[in-house]
């Protein structure tokens, strides 16, 4: 049971990151990279205070596919960031939503599994429920939405790829790779913010170092210090039907505590879209490690 607070939290914090996001008033670049850095230094704390030991053995093994997920991890918060800058949290957080079907469908080319008809189903009823999410954005005056949705669906590539490239690391722990692939972000975040963006020191407020810090702890470090530790004790269907805690948030968060404006179209598009993540799990015991 207290295994399943655990990942609850976790589920919840992660759901928050959005409200982070519209209210940092700094680049997309800049919050991936003071993400990463906090967050890496919160995991080597407490690697550290728990007396956890990296095998350099293992981590030079798996260096290319470390390399390749930490590239795939900054996208993904790069354009996940820019997502929930551009639309409602709502919008943004369930077309991010769309990576566990884009795993499903890169499943048989990368992974050689099968496509089964549960998961032709699944892959068919997400679509059809982003169709309505987008279409509803469509309508609205400005077209950021549309953008903004656009953006999430890139960062949900970017996330598939990371859990996928996940799959061949071996000998690490889901919070060795965490950390690992956290200050691997930093190093390819850093270059890219100071010749692309460029630093914002100058205009940033005591609300953004703030906010900035908050997000750093409690999303990199104290949520997946939770995800990890409550994902030990849970079996598969546990993970998969508590994960929707996730979208469920943010949506809460958009429509209840923000005040975003939502339709019955939406809604009916994201029931369809989370449905079909229940789909494609049910049945599935094996937890899977997921990196942000």
């Amino acid at each position: 049971m207290r295994e399943k607070i655990k990942f609850v939290f976790a589920m919840v914090i992660f759901g928050a990151v959005g409200v982070f996001a519209k209210w940092i008033d700094l680049s997309s670049g800049e919050i991936a990279l003071c993400l990463s850095f906090i967050g890496a230094l919160s995991l080597l704390v407490f690697i550290a205070w728990s007396k956890r030991k990296i095998s350099w053995r293992s981590v030079k093994r798996n260096a290319a596919a470390l390399l390749v997920g930490s590239f795939a991890l900054s996208c993904n918060w790069i354009f996940l960031f820019q997502a929930y800058k551009e639309t409602t949290i709502a919008n943004a957080a369930l077309s991010y939503y769309f990576a566990p079907v884009l795993i499903i469908m890169l499943s048989p080319v990368v992974l050689n599994e099968k496509l089964s008809i549960k998961k032709v189903i699944c892959i068919g009823t997400a679509l059809a429920g982003l169709y309505l999410i987008v279409q509803n954005a469509a309508v609205e005056p400005t077209g950021r939405h549309l953008a903004g949705i656009g953006h999430g669906l890139i960062a949900a590539g970017f996330y598939a790829g990371l859990t996928l490239v996940n799959k061949f690391i071996r000998d690490l722990d889901g919070l060795a790779k965490t950390f690992l692939q956290f200050g691997l972000s930093v190093v390819i975040l850093f270059p890219y913010v100071l010749f692309t963006e460029g630093f914002h020191l100058a205009s940033v407020t005591e609300s953004t170092v703030v906010l900035i810090l908050v997000l750093g702890m409690l999303h990199g470090g104290v949520g997946f210090y939770l995800f990890f530790s409550g994902m030990r004790g849970m079996n598969g269907q546990s993970i998969a039907v508590l994960s929707y805690i996730d979208p469920l948030t943010s949506l809460f968060i958009s429509v209840l505590m923000i005040g975003e404006n939502t339709t019955l179209q939406q809604l009916i598009g994201a029931a369809l879209l989370l449905g079909s993540i229940g789909i494609g799990e049910s049945g599935r015991r094996k937890a899977k490690s997921i990196a942000g």
